[in-house]
């Protein structure tokens, strides 16, 4: 099975380069961008986000068991889950764990159930599990998974100091042969650990490393979310751009909503 699916993985990204995406049991994943049902405002973050070519990168197709870790108030949920239901995939969404003393997170987890439930035709084959510390490690059976997708969530782990932790328990839901797919705020090669910590902003080699140390093999890099304009070195990190737009000074919004979202890595891990 996971050969028949690599292959389609490879078919779906033959596809992509001639603009015609045609994915497992007749699900267009295109169709889903384009439905009524996504947020407009969500909609209006693709040009940052890309999702159609870098589900395409991490050779995601609708059959497969898939989890999104963090999933925080949806974007990309709105997308995998109804694609995944019309495939005959599954979607774990791996969130905050009830137990979480951060209010923010714990407001963000009862908003997504709450918008989960409120559109059962899309949502209701959602399975929603837990994800972080202190105890909440396991999310899915041991060798289940086909792909995990966490979407600029690193660099909380590192804030936290749980990467390691988080990196582990990845590695342990995938089936061999397994896909790991990660985007995060990129920094500049060279930048310390302290600074990553404070600014959002990671190094390839640091994620990769973690990725390694935890077992996964790096298959390929891309620069799908790459943004050249982003320099990385703002005065309230990665925050400073948007969406978040978190400044000083108003008058220097516009200046920082000219440069766009963050500089994105985007790399594909294999389970060996």
């Amino acid at each position: 099975m996971f050969v028949q699916r690599v292959f389609s993985s490879l078919l779906l990204m033959s596809l992509l380069s001639f603009g015609q995406v045609t994915l497992a049991a007749g699900a267009s994943l295109q169709s889903q961008l384009d439905s009524p049902h996504r947020d407009s405002s969500n909609q209006q973050r693709d040009q940052y986000r890309h999702p159609l070519e870098t589900l395409a990168f991490f050779g995601v197709t609708a059959d497969m068991n898939v989890a999104e870790i963090w999933p925080g108030r949806g974007w990309y949920t709105e997308i995998l889950a109804p694609w995944l239901k019309q495939g005959g995939g599954q979607l774990i969404a791996a969130g905050f764990a009830a137990d979480t003393q951060s209010s923010y997170r714990q407001n963000i987890r009862q908003q997504y159930n709450a918008w989960l439930d409120a559109s059962p035709e899309l949502y209701d084959e959602v399975i929603v599990g837990e994800f972080g510390p202190e105890t909440d490690w396991q999310f899915a059976k041991a060798g289940s998974l086909d792909a995990v997708l966490t979407f600029r969530n690193v660099h909380n782990w590192v804030q936290g100091e749980f990467a390691d932790q988080a990196f582990s328990a990845l590695f342990n839901a995938l089936a061999s042969g397994g896909v790991l797919g990660v985007t995060d705020h990129r920094a500049k090669a060279g930048t310390s650990l302290e600074v990553m910590k404070k600014s959002g902003y990671l190094t390839e080699t640091y994620v990769i490393e973690l990725a390694e140390a935890a077992g996964f093999i790096l298959e390929e890099k891309s620069e799908i979310n790459a943004n050249p304009a982003d320099t990385a070195d703002h005065p309230n990190g990665v925050w400073t751009l948007p969406p978040n737009l978190r400044v000083d000074n108003e008058a220097d919004k516009a200046k920082y909503q000219a440069i766009g979202e963050s500089d994105r890595m985007t790399l594909r891990f294999r389970k060996p």
